[in-house]
């Protein structure tokens, strides 16, 4: 393990995680926390994710609520506008994300004087009603060590069908390029089926998300109508192999950007994640489902 790279990695994050503290009024739009991160907005998210142990909005509507149930104890401020102040546009909005967090509605633990008990967190980081956070700890997790692997991936032709939407929808697209590739004699050869993933499902809007289903082909295979023809890969790839429903596959994203890419001493590049699937849901229990995670290196 390469210690100045796991402290650079968590000095990057800290810098965040300061700069959402003082600025829980303002939007924290994901591009500027990246650039305050100097890690790429493309793979940010994950990283932040990896490391705190809980998504940027998650981290962001926590530490609000931790402020309002401090606001509640030791200020007279009306309960609609700290509902306000924490993002919530309704009384009862507010009053149901808070009572799922601290247990009772704002109005009965205003009343009861309780004492602010925050609740666990995966990296530590709570609300700082005064002075400044100066230090966290990466989210720990018990299972055994990520196994990852490098490898330099040669660049591959591939006949794709675009898919927008949520990548839980991909069925239909993938078995329009099966039939697709089943009249043209593909299945013969035993291609390899693998998804490029564009957009991270945690940032992009569900109708916008970008998702190809692909099939690596020789040269003689062209484009027709709604099938496309595209170069893929060449390089280095960090994988990682996800063992299970393809719906859990954020959380070995971001087992390997929190775990293993702080102490790799290498950073990603601003590019497309490839998922290969070395098994179909056709035929497989969703358990035993195992899909390659490739990440591009820069380094």
């Amino acid at each position: 393990m390469r210690t100045e790279t796991v402290e650079d990695y968590q000095k990057r994050i800290l810098r965040v995680l300061v700069h959402i503290q003082n600025h829980l009024d303002s939007e924290l739009p994901l591009d500027e926390l990246a650039a305050i991160s100097h890690f790429s907005p493309f793979h940010f998210h994950r990283i932040f994710r990896g490391l705190v142990g809980e998504s940027v909005k998650e981290h962001v509507r926590r530490l609000r609520l931790e402020r309002a149930a401090h606001r509640l104890r030791f200020t007279g401020q009306p309960v609609t506008e700290i509902a306000l102040d924490a993002g919530y546009q309704t009384h009862e909005s507010f009053t149901r994300a808070f009572g799922a967090m601290f247990g009772e509605p704002p109005a009965e633990f205003r009343k009861a004087h309780r004492l602010v008990a925050y609740g666990p967190a995966p990296s530590g980081v709570h609300f700082v009603a005064e002075g400044a956070l100066d230090d966290f700890r990466p989210a720990r997790r018990r299972e055994p060590p990520l196994e990852v692997r490098v490898e330099e991936w040669p660049a591959k032709r591939v006949a794709f069908l675009r898919h927008v939407g949520e990548y839980g929808q991909v069925g239909e697209t993938w078995q329009r390029l099966m039939s697709w590739a089943g009249s043209h004699g593909l299945f013969r050869a035993a291609p390899l089926m693998l998804g490029i993933c564009y957009d991270d499902p945690e940032i992009t809007p569900p109708d916008k998300m970008r998702y190809d289903a692909a099939l690596v082909v020789a040269e003689e295979i062209e484009a027709e109508k709604e099938i496309g023809i595209e170069q893929i890969g060449g390089g280095k790839y960090a994988v990682a192999t996800h063992r299970g429903p393809y719906q859990n596959i954020s959380e070995t994203y971001a087992r390997l950007c929190g775990e293993w890419l702080p102490s790799s001493g290498r950073e990603l590049l601003p590019a497309p994640t490839l998922e290969i699937y070395r098994n179909s849901p056709w035929n497989t229990q969703p358990e035993d489902l195992l899909t390659d995670i490739y990440l591009p290196l820069a380094t």
